[in-house]
């Protein structure tokens, strides 16, 4: 009898797999999308909620790409981002009346990223609920908003910014099992020219989260 090598016996297992999953009209598993970095808001120094915060038993079904319509810093650090999330935070809670950040993150122009809604980090890495929002009238128990800083009317936003929120796009979808197709802007819902010029984008977003995912 022919004896196999541990490699042609690992390779029938792979095309196994492979031929089982077809067969069952399933893809064999692909790596998972890796684990982006977002600083918590204990980390950048957020005001605790005004108030109760709604946690939705139910996953999004979709992510919201905003733009914060705030000025277009060339200060990229991590520090910069932080304080943007304190002024976002200020100004929802000091100024629309909300009870905390209305964003669930946010994406400085330096590609960091922080949580914005408190426990919207917790519920997005345990991939089973969602902290309620107040980005998107009528959308705010369905979707994860994210605030990208800046204003991309007349303008693209930096490659950092670009890079970051493909990358956010992606774990997310992973986590909440959303269909990268399930990637929207703002003024698909809401009279706004929010997101501007990324609202453009949304194409070539749902194509590179699809890639990673």
């Amino acid at each position: 009898m022919a004896r196999l090598s541990r490699r042609g016996v690992l390779r029938g297992a792979v095309l196994l797999g492979g031929a089982a999953a077809a067969l069952s009209g399933s893809a064999p598993a692909l790596a998972a999308v890796e684990q982006v970095s977002i600083a918590s808001c204990g980390a950048w120094g957020a005001r605790p909620p005004s108030g109760a915060l709604t946690i939705d038993q139910h996953r999004p079904n979709k992510i919201i790409v905003h733009h914060t319509a705030m000025a277009n810093s060339t200060d990229y650090s991590q520090a910069h981002a932080f304080q943007n999330s304190r002024d976002i935070q200020n100004l929802h809670m000091d100024t629309n009346g909300w009870v905390d950040s209305g964003q669930h993150f946010t994406n400085s122009r330096g590609g960091w990223l922080t949580e914005g809604r408190n426990g919207s980090l917790y519920a997005l890495l345990h991939g089973q609920t969602m902290v309620q929002g107040a980005h998107c009238v009528g959308q705010n128990d369905q979707a994860i908003g994210i605030e990208n800083e800046g204003t991309y009317l007349t303008e693209q936003p930096p490659a950092a910014l670009w890079n970051s929120l493909v990358a956010f796009c992606a774990f997310t979808c992973q986590q909440y099992a959303i269909p990268a197709t399930e990637i929207y802007g703002h003024k698909d819902f809401n009279s706004t020219q929010c997101p501007g010029l990324l609202h453009d984008r949304l194409p070539e977003l749902r194509a590179a989260v699809a890639a990673r995912l």
